[in-house]
């Protein structure tokens, strides 16, 4: 039952964070990070696994052999960077 849960909420997580590309104003990306989670699930990347870190999420995405690790605080404060 608790996959289920956790299942359900990456996919919220994800509509989400495919929204918030409307509200990201660039400025995650100009302060080092490679990209935003909206701009990587714009690209077709996948949320591969999610884990806890205090009131963080850091959430795996991948598309072929190309991944990124993202910090997650909210819809609108997302980075990612590169892990390959």
């Amino acid at each position: 039952m608790k996959c289920v849960a956790f299942a359900a909420g990456l996919f919220i997580l994800s509509s989400f964070a495919a929204e918030a590309q409307s509200f990201q104003t660039g400025a995650d990306t100009a302060r080092g990070a490679d990209a935003t989670m909206a701009e990587l699930l714009a690209k077709e990347y996948e949320i591969k696994s999610a884990v806890p870190n205090g009131s963080k999420l850091i959430v795996f995405m991948q598309k072929g052999k190309s991944g990124y690790a993202c910090e997650f605080v909210n819809v609108a404060n997302t980075r990612c960077a590169s892990i390959n």
